[in-house]
């Protein structure tokens, strides 16, 4: 179907109102004046508008003219865009990358590393999200993430994945300082822990099988979306549980929380970086080489 409003109409448009003139806008565009004025009749005729009032000394943008100017450069910026982005693709630069971070690591451990990626300039569109237990290596297996941040080895699914072992992240268990369960004998038992709710974070995945851990199955629970929630709903004594010990440290050490002892230790969980075989984006690898460094996350992981 012919449109009668086309790109190169817009731009001679958009010069003769920047220039004040169709001799203006031609000098801009490197044209002639009367192939200006063709364009201009030729969409006038095809429109069956008035774009421009030559009744005066100067012709002057009629009110469809200006809605139509208006309208249209937002369309010119969108082709500008457009064909910066795929140029962009064409270097090997994607226009999006979508990140999904374990729960278990608080986002902005990403911060400095995006910062450091916007410096160069390049538009590309980052996504952050969280995803909690299996819901991490579904986020990557079903590509609603390019690139992962803590994915654990128990929910790891099969398929062509290249990872990076991160660390490991240990966990207390805590509870409120004035919680019941700090008068009683440690290390607790599961007698002990069972007559008092637990907090979980619900998984977040879609399609794989969904995990959970550190519950008693004759224990009442508290579900939340995810670590967040699960530290104030335990800081505020609602419910119980173990915590990744990175992301409480500060609660322990000012009293928010207290860390108490059990019988049934629960061990490290193993977080790795992992990403398809077959991406290589040159920002996904930006990320992939920077994120991989050792001492990235020294703060949050133990070494493995």
């Amino acid at each position: 179907m012919h449109s009668a409003i086309t790109i190169d109409a817009l731009k001679v448009l958009d010069a003769i109102d920047r220039r004040g003139s169709f001799a203006g806008a031609a000098t801009e565009l490197f044209r002639v004046p009367s192939a200006i004025s063709y364009t201009v009749q030729k969409l006038e005729d095809d429109l069956a508008v008035a774009i421009f009032d030559r009744s005066g000394h100067r012709a002057a943008l009629t009110p469809a003219g200006r809605y139509l100017l208006n309208e249209g450069r937002s369309l010119l910026e969108a082709a500008d865009a457009l064909a910066h982005t795929t140029r962009q693709v064409a270097q090997g630069w994607e226009t999006r990358l979508k990140i999904a971070i374990n729960t278990l690591l608080p986002a902005d451990i990403l911060f400095p590393f995006i910062r450091d990626f916007n410096a160069l300039g390049v538009p590309v569109e980052i996504q952050v999200i969280e995803e909690v237990f299996a819901g991490a290596w579904d986020a990557l297996q079903s590509r609603r993430a390019d690139l992962l941040v803590g994915g654990d080895q128990i929910s790891r699914p099969p398929g062509g994945f290249t990872s990076a072992l991160m660390g490991e992240v240990p966990f207390v268990y805590a509870v409120s300082p004035d919680h019941p369960l700090t008068r009683l004998k440690q290390p607790l038992t599961e007698e002990d822990i069972a007559r008092f709710p637990a907090a979980v974070a619900a998984d977040s995945s879609r399609s794989l099988p969904a995990g959970s851990a550190g519950i008693f199955r004759r224990q009442q629970t508290l579900t939340v979306s995810n670590i967040d929630q699960k530290i104030a709903v335990q800081q505020a004594g609602l419910a119980v549980g173990w915590l990744p010990e990175p992301r409480v440290r500060e609660h322990l050490i000012k009293g928010l929380l207290v860390e108490l002892e059990v019988h049934e230790v629960r061990q490290p969980i193993m977080l790795h970086l992992a990403r398809h075989t077959d991406d290589a984006g040159k920002a996904l690898m930006w990320f992939w080489e920077r994120l991989a460094q050792p001492a990235s996350f020294e703060r949050w992981l133990q070494p493995s």
